[in-house]
């Protein structure tokens, strides 16, 4: 078990602040992941505060928001909200018997979702279809197909920092950072009918993809990209922020990539300090 914070702490150093409404991404439960929420602290000047769920396409459980109200900070207050979680994660194996597991040939509703583009990630691009077609002919087996995608992905894609440039021009230029780097794995399983989709964690992502057993349940399987090689499970402990990439967030036009912490308010300038941090053990 590990504790972690989430919060931020606002103040009015240059003149009063009126309406500030922000939102806090929060890590949620997932089967991989055990959330138990700790602590919320919120000082007197916030006047609302809860959580909602955000979704990409119809599956609701992608990513978790807090939401908080301020409906006036006088200058020279603070306010702040602290959320206190204790989080466990499991490092998980890749199953023993990978036989089993197939492409699904008709994928439940909530997952038809990522076998589609997403932001950075298109899937349907001509390109992206003839190099998934060409990396997988004469590769029998389902699990074997997507791990000759992702050792493929390792072996000819460059890990560079650079900006986000998606995966049709990550392909093209056999190098891309490491969200791009999962974003074309993705693209390619999206291609050959495998829903793939990204995990984020602080300071991290990697991608999981979906495959059924003989019986016709799904299951999400992890694999890291860029860094060690670690494909159908993972040893990383980091709390999972956000599942997905196209998520739809209430207000914002455009589905997000990743939501991320956000503060809208009148009046004068405030410093805004966001915190995700790991928290000493009690």
């Amino acid at each position: 078990d590990r504790r972690w914070q989430v919060g931020v702490i606002v103040r009015a150093t240059s003149g009063d602040c009126r309406g500030l409404r922000g939102t806090l991404p929060v890590p949620r439960e997932w089967p991989d992941q055990q959330v138990r929420i700790e602590d919320e602290d919120t000082s007197p000047f916030v006047q609302s505060f809860g959580y909602r769920d955000l979704k990409q396409g119809s599956d609701l459980h992608v990513a978790r928001q807090a939401g908080f109200f301020i409906p006036n900070l006088p200058a020279g207050e603070v306010a702040s909200v602290l959320i206190t979680l204790e989080i466990t994660r499991e490092s998980s194996q890749p199953p023993e018997d990978t036989a089993k597991f197939a492409i699904p040939t008709r994928a439940p509703r909530e997952v038809l979702v990522y076998l589609a583009n997403s932001p950075s990630i298109e899937a349907r691009h001509p390109s992206i279809r003839a190099r998934a077609k060409e990396i997988t002919d004469g590769t029998d087996g389902s699990w074997q197909q997507v791990e000759a995608i992702f050792d493929w992905v390792r072996d000819h894609t460059k890990y560079v920092q650079s900006d986000l440039h998606g995966a049709v021009e990550t392909l093209r230029a056999g190098q891309g950072n490491k969200e791009d780097l999962s974003n074309l794995f993705i693209a390619l399983c999206r291609a050959s009918g495998v829903p793939a989709r990204t995990v984020w964690i602080p300071d991290h992502c990697y991608p999981e993809f979906y495959l059924e057993d003989a019986e016709g349940a799904g299951h999400w399987f992890p694999c890291m990209v860029a860094g060690p090689r670690e494909f159908g499970g993972i040893s990383d402990h980091r709390p999972i922020l956000q599942k997905g990439e196209s998520i739809d967030v209430p207000g914002v036009k455009d589905p997000q990539r990743f939501v991320a912490e956000s503060l809208t308010g009148k009046g004068g300038q405030p410093q805004v300090e966001f915190i995700r941090k790991l928290l000493p053990r009690n």
